[in-house]
């Protein structure tokens, strides 16, 4: 359990480094509330993105992205609402997003940025 909460986070800290260095503002990171947690949330210009991280070791169960079923898409669909209700908007655009991320030993992450996924 340790392990994959120590992946996840390294693998959110790369997600987040990589989302920066693209031009994205980070402006909240493991926001919770006692529904959920949303990974991090960015500003792309106007667009308010939510992005979902996954991290995994091996593509021994799929692609990382495949983790981000539609019951997780619905979830975060809902915890991005409550978000979006506690700030001062207006919200015209919104996008959910899925950073990939695949980590192998002796080789550099492998980050894929999927925009306006679900």
């Amino acid at each position: 359990m340790a392990h994959n909460l120590a992946l996840g986070a390294h693998g959110e800290e790369l997600a987040a480094r990589f989302l920066r260095d693209a031009g994205l503002e980070i402006v909240a990171r493991n926001w919770r509330c006692r529904y959920g947690e949303l990974d991090l949330i960015a500003h792309d210009g106007d667009i308010t993105a939510f992005v979902e991280v996954k991290t995994r070791t091996a593509r021994t169960f799929g692609p990382p992205a495949e983790a981000v079923t539609f019951l997780k898409q619905q979830r975060i669909r809902r915890l991005a609402l409550l978000w979006l209700h506690e700030q001062n908007g207006p919200w015209q655009h919104v996008r959910f997003d899925v950073v990939a991320i695949l980590l192998r030993p002796h080789t550099d992450p492998v980050i894929e940025h999927l925009k306006a996924v679900f």
